[in-house]
């Protein structure tokens, strides 16, 4: 995916609540950065949120897989493990 935060910016129109956008003014926010910063916030958030939605089968699935098998790390150990038992039984 590239990168949401580094892509070009486009001109849009926005209606703000116009209060909240003089006291923004009134304290030298910058509004298209302030919400351009927001806005990103909230839709890596809820890409991430759908993601872990979408995904939460498979995620299940591998968790249960490694409840039942242990990790590659663990298996190559315990593989090892058994090699050297029989190594020395074998002496």
């Amino acid at each position: 995916m590239r990168s949401v935060r580094e892509s070009p910016k486009r001109p849009i129109n926005l209606s703000l609540n116009a209060k909240v956008l003089d006291m923004a003014k009134e304290m030298g926010l910058n509004i298209s950065q302030t919400v351009d910063s927001l806005l990103t916030e909230e839709v890596m958030r809820q890409y991430w949120q759908r993601w872990q939605v979408d995904n939460a089968q498979a995620i299940a699935d591998y968790n249960a897989r490694i409840e039942r098998e242990g990790t590659f790390a663990q298996r190559i150990r315990k593989h090892l493990a058994e090699e050297a038992n029989a190594e020395s039984a074998s002496r």
